[in-house]
């Protein structure tokens, strides 16, 4: 069975800080992205900064979900997706007389 997705109604306040942080973050890298053939605004230190920042972002918010119950590997998916896997009926095999 599927765990119920978060939303920001039943999120920590720490939660929604790291999901905020994150999406800032992603829109400023967004925004500073240079044209094609032009000089990156950002120091090679700069960038190894932010992409720690995602690291550690994405490692605590894996620790609250831990902590919350839920599953590592949440993923989203469609409400009439069908399910990846099947339960198949394995019958008794009957016993040989010797």
């Amino acid at each position: 069975m599927r765990s119920t997705q978060l939303n920001d109604d039943n999120l920590s306040k720490e939660q929604r800080i790291l999901r905020v942080l994150r999406k800032v973050l992603g829109n400023i890298v967004k925004d500073a992205m240079p044209a094609h053939g032009t000089p990156h605004p950002f120091q090679q230190s700069t960038i190894d900064d932010i992409r720690d920042l995602f690291g550690l972002i994405a490692e605590r918010e894996r620790e609250l979900a831990v902590m919350a119950g839920l599953s590592d590997n949440e993923k989203p998916y469609y409400t009439d997706e069908p399910p990846a896997s099947k339960v198949v009926a394995m019958p008794k095999p009957t016993r040989k007389p010797n």
